[in-house]
């Protein structure tokens, strides 16, 4: 119960319990208990993608971004840069985001706090004077540093983006072997895209959720020509899964040739 105290003494008496937290799922987040400690505050749990967690972009590059303005404020600061992280957490929050047009302080307090007047009158203490003297060196170095950062990572992500495919319920597609283990000799030259099989098939996948990246729009193939004999239309068997007495009679499930076991 660690965690789930951390998260109350930290988030939730600040800012209330939330209606779903997403996870990438971290040990603390799919043990039993704390699923069962979700489930009593009525919180649903959102488990990411395995393999590559992709379900909350919008953190994962804030993240980055936070990382990258880090690495390059403290390279300047590398006596005494613990003591301004407040300035720049301040101005971090204070900085206007490009995907909603607010920042961090307007989208959580509604509001967007005053900034500190860096030209006021001179007081009659130096140690005032020299802290506002400091705060605003460091102030400007930090928005300088964040805006960099920004423009980075705008123009890396730029770089690799592309239009991913929209899929629809029941289409067929392929899933990339990179991440999964082939029971083969070989895993040079086994598939990379074998097609991902229906529900209906009894074969399952190593998780139901998938990030697009691993997959790729699965061809369709029209289905082979019925056999025309005396009798009329016939199909090949290519095997038989299942049998039952219906009826007082023998049926059997049949995998025909050239059509998947779904159909």
């Amino acid at each position: 119960m660690d965690t789930a105290e951390c998260l109350f003494n930290h988030v939730f008496r600040y800012f209330g319990l939330p209606e779903d937290l997403v996870s990438d799922r971290g040990l603390q987040f799919t043990s039993r208990v704390l699923r069962a400690f979700f489930k009593r505050l009525g919180v649903t749990v959102s488990l990411s993608s395995v393999y590559h967690p992709q379900m909350n972009g919008q953190t994962e590059r804030k993240i980055q971004e936070v990382g990258r303005f880090l690495r390059t404020f403290c390279h300047s600061h590398q006596e005494s840069w613990s003591q301004f992280l407040g300035w720049a957490e301040y101005a971090q929050n204070s900085l206007r985001q490009p995907t909603t047009g607010l920042t961090p302080f307007q989208c959580v307090l509604g509001y967007q706090p005053p900034l500190f007047p860096w030209d006021g009158e001179p007081s009659d203490f130096p140690v005032v004077d020299y802290w506002f003297w400091e705060s605003e060196r460091v102030w400007d170095s930090v928005h300088l540093q964040l805006q960099q950062a920004l423009r980075r990572r705008r123009t890396t992500a730029d770089l690799r983006r592309s239009q991913a495919p929209k899929y629809q319920p029941g289409q067929k597609v392929w899933l990339s072997t990179r991440d999964i283990r082939m029971r083969l000799p070989c895993r040079k030259l086994s598939p990379r895209f074998p097609r991902v099989p229906s529900p209906s098939s009894g074969r399952s996948t190593p998780s139901p959720i998938t990030c697009d990246s691993h997959l790729k729009p699965g061809e369709a193939e029209e289905p082979p020509l019925p056999l025309i004999v005396d009798e009329g239309r016939a199909y090949l068997v290519k095997d038989i899964l299942d049998s039952r007495r219906r009826g007082g009679r023998l049926e059997y499930l049949v995998n025909w040739e050239g059509y998947s076991p779904e159909e």
